[in-house]
């Protein structure tokens, strides 16, 4: 007896749940993408997967098309599934050009990977697409509000890559790799110059030009500190080593 009023009871609250559904079908495409905005708002993001699906499948050449392929893009988003986010803005930008969500898509677009980038020991290349996602969005609306936290993340995103290859340098020099540590640190240097690690990497790679007995070279790249870091703390580091090859 126990088991059946169990039984209806389920039955109960399935037929409650159905019943809230609306008919999508007798909606103009206007009224059902209000339906799916607003299921999207009340974050029942898997039921606007499906509705927003169903909208661009149904009315492809309607004019909430654009609305629902960013609001598919974002619901994705919102739940954590960024490459499957990142696809449905890039079809937004790729086929509908002409839409006032293309640039918030764009950001979207770097913002998706982004958060695929992962600590720096790991491989970034989801940091480095986020850095072209980031700058073509400056690149092609600079006078949006999202210009600044657009540029601030690139410089975080730019942090993380010289970690990496600074790491890769340092590893190369405690295995005497030298020529290999020399250019991992060059590449520091040339490609992530206003990053804290340049500094570093530049020093490091004086010290082993020194090693290497190419004092010329190891002379040339102290006039590089002199010039880019006038301030930086280790500056006398620097000074000392330059007396040692001219005197």
């Amino acid at each position: 007896m126990l088991f059946k009023k169990f039984l209806l009871l389920i039955v109960l609250v399935t037929l409650a749940a159905c019943s809230g559904a609306k008919d999508t079908t007798v909606m103009t495409p206007k009224e059902h993408f209000d339906y799916a905005l607003e299921i999207y708002t009340d974050e029942d993001y898997q039921q606007a997967l499906t509705e927003f699906q169903t909208i661009l499948l149904q009315y492809p050449g309607s004019s909430v098309n654009d609305d629902a392929q960013y609001y598919l893009g974002m619901t994705y988003f919102n739940r954590d599934q960024f490459l499957l986010a990142a696809y449905e803005y890039s079809k937004l930008i790729t086929n509908i050009p002409a839409s006032p969500f293309v640039p918030m898509a764009q950001f979207q677009l770097a913002e998706s990977y982004y958060q695929l980038s992962p600590p720096a020991p790991l491989e970034q290349s989801y940091s480095i697409k986020a850095i072209e996602e980031f700058q073509a969005f400056i690149d092609f609306f600079p006078m949006n509000p999202k210009v600044e936290e657009s540029e601030k993340k690139i410089a975080e995103l730019n942090e993380k890559l010289a970690e990496k290859q600074y790491n890769n340098a340092v590893i190369y020099g405690k295995m005497e790799y030298t020529k290999a540590a020399i250019q991992y640190y060059t590449d520091v240097v040339n490609n992530y110059h206003d990053t804290k690690y340049a500094p570093l990497a530049l020093q490091n790679k004086i010290e082993l030009l020194v090693q290497r007995e190419q004092s010329r070279e190891a002379l040339e790249s102290i006039a590089i500190f002199y010039n880019r870091y006038p301030n930086h703390p280790d500056l006398s580091k620097v000074k000392e080593i330059e007396e040692s090859l001219i005197n």
